[in-house]
């Protein structure tokens, strides 16, 4: 029995021991080692960045803006720590003149830092020597103006400007119909022309053009309205005049604040085309070479401008770029999204409407990263959420934005349909309340005559209108002919 005891004893201590120095050979195994300590340089990334409003801006010795709310973020998302640096040569990244990659692109291929968050632009170039994450932010290309030196003399018409040629042409039809029909129905509605063989009709075709035109300027004229359907039609034109008045002085006062009908750059052949503006982009930039690579004769112009004025149109920084702007006959060819904030932030710049290379801003890895993936999943999670439409409101906000989105257009005759149905069945009302009114009168004098209604409203209606007398005429002309 004690002998068993021992063995076992003997058994259950080689065991222990042998577990023991198992799991102290896995500690010491190199490869574990080094499997460690990846882990733990992973856990840490070094971020380069570049000073641009608004996504990475210096304020009481820390760095904020868009970027580095995005870049906290996916750091909350992922579980992993950071340490940002700006870009030693304040570039992109772009292949210098040695072959050499500059600016957060080069320092990512020398090994500088892990990763690039930064308003960088998602090309085919530097596809190939580093990798892009799902773009956090899309933008374009659009040209930066200052509205005075843009905008132009105003034209000898330009009172003309608040309404298009349409309106105009719908609102002269509308005026001349109405006066037309004020000029039949005060010839047929006994009440404004009881005797016509006796009594002269005042309301005329040129007398009802003064009258219309009377109204259109608020002022009363002569002759007034006696019957009920002549009243009906001068006052539905009245209050057509009314209201057209007041749509056209509320848009000519909206053309004269906005501005923006008087800007004559409104794509880029309009820039190449001008000469008052010299315009140019960032040197190196993915936009530069937009241009460059472009088989647009149009764009091929602008390349070959900028190239052979290089070292007097390109600028070297986005900050840059906006006081030349702001302070010299210059526009500049850059990112919309960027322009956006520039023209918000200074009221006096705009952005002009044609915006041409839809692309998007990207986080740049080393390539085969194994944090291309993750980051791209986390920016999808970040823009199904709507964190990054509420980073964009946040960071964009301006007292100016909102003036800067305002497009002033010409009123259409569309918004006046409503009016333009209105004037139409007045004008209906008006003619069939003289019709009535002049059945009524033949219905009296019918009794009186012993003749049928139809043939007494005949011969009243002939006679307003002149065409009896004409027929008479016509009928001696033809028999002095036939004698």
């Amino acid at each position: 029995m004690d002998k068993g005891l021992h063995f076992m004893f003997c058994v259950i201590t080689t065991v222990l021991l042998l577990r023991e120095s198992s799991q102290t050979g896995e500690k010491n195994d190199p490869r574990m080692l080094a499997a460690s300590k990846s882990e733990e340089s992973l856990a840490t990334l070094t971020v380069t960045t570049i000073l641009e409003d608004p996504y990475v801006m210096v304020r009481n010795a820390e760095l904020e803006g868009y970027c580095i709310d995005l870049l906290k973020a996916l750091a909350a998302m992922l579980r992993f720590s950071y340490k940002v640096k700006v870009v030693g040569d304040g570039q992109y990244g772009a292949v210098s003149s040695s072959g050499n990659w500059t600016g957060m692109i080069g320092e990512i291929l020398r090994q500088e830092a892990d990763i690039a968050v930064a308003p960088l632009t998602v090309t085919s170039a530097r596809e190939e020597v580093v990798s892009f994450t799902t773009p956090f932010l899309q933008t374009g290309i659009g040209i930066l103006l200052r509205k005075d030196t843009a905008s132009q003399e105003m034209s000898f018409f330009h009172f003309l400007a608040p309404f298009s040629k349409e309106t105009w042409t719908g609102l002269l039809f509308a005026y001349v119909l109405t006066c037309f029909c004020l000029f039949l129905v005060a010839r047929l509605s006994p009440c404004e022309w009881n005797e016509p063989k006796n009594e002269e009709n005042h309301f005329t075709f040129l007398n009802s053009l003064w009258f219309g035109a009377g109204a259109l300027a608020l002022q009363g004229v002569t002759p007034r309205p006696k019957a009920l359907s002549v009243r009906v039609i001068a006052a539905v034109w009245w209050l057509f005049t009314i209201a057209l008045l007041a749509a056209y002085i509320a848009n000519f006062t909206a053309l004269l604040s906005s501005g923006s009908e008087q800007l004559p750059i409104q794509t880029f052949e309009d820039l190449v085309k001008q000469r008052k503006l010299e315009f140019g982009t960032l040197d190196g930039s993915s936009t530069f070479y937009f241009f460059k690579n472009s088989k647009n004769p149009i764009h091929q112009m602008i390349y070959e401008y900028m190239d052979k004025r290089r070292d007097h149109v390109l600028v070297k920084t986005y900050q840059e770029a906006v006081q030349r702007v702001m302070e010299s006959n210059y526009a500049f060819i850059g990112e919309s999204i960027s322009q956006d904030l520039a023209a918000a932030r200074h009221c006096n710049l705009i952005r002009a409407p044609e915006v041409i290379g839809a692309r998007g801003f990207g986080i740049a890895t080393t390539q085969a990263s194994l944090w291309t993936k993750k980051l791209s999943i986390a920016v999808l999670k970040l823009r199904e959420s709507g964190d990054l439409d509420y980073l964009r409101n946040k960071w964009w906000e301006s007292s100016c934005l909102h003036k800067s989105r305002d497009r002033w257009s010409p009123l259409q005759p569309q918004a006046l349909g409503g009016l333009f149905l209105t004037l139409a069945i007045g004008l209906a009302l008006g003619v069939i309340a003289a019709v009535v009114e002049l059945s009524n009168k033949s219905r009296h004098a019918a009794g009186h005559v012993k003749k049928s209604c139809c043939s007494v409203f005949t011969e009243e209606m002939c006679t307003r209108l002149r065409i009896k007398e004409s027929t008479r005429q016509s009928q001696e002309t033809s028999g002095r002919a036939n004698a």
